[in-house]
């Protein structure tokens, strides 16, 4: 039992480093498609959830419920925030309203 344990822990600690080690090479300019695929990913999970949790027996332990659906509010949560991070991300490269206006005044002016 503890072998397994501590496989399982060596294999989380190795992609930890192996996630820091990609992202950390990854350019400024990628990390919005980076976080779009990563929230399209998480949003499979949701899913995944949804589906465990329908169809769990009726005679399953309550805590398991609580715990599934506590993972599931949690996941959600993530999904809807990245996705709110991604959008206000893109409209940092939009032009803004006022600054469009002002040249084309300049633009008219000359």
């Amino acid at each position: 039992m503890y072998t397994e344990l501590l496989a399982n822990i060596a294999i989380l600690v190795l992609a930890g480093f192996v996630g820091f080690a990609v992202i950390s090479k990854v350019p400024n300019t990628l990390h919005t498609p980076l976080m779009s695929g990563t929230n399209a990913i998480h949003g499979i999970v949701v899913l995944g959830a949804l589906v465990v949790l329908g169809h769990l027996p009726g005679d399953a332990p309550w805590s398991i419920k609580i715990i599934l659906f506590v993972a599931l509010v949690f996941g959600t949560l993530n999904v809807v925030g990245g996705f709110v991070v991604t959008d206000r991300m893109l409209a940092m490269f939009k032009p803004k309203k006022d600054a469009v206006k002002v040249s084309a005044e300049k633009g008219a002016d000359s």
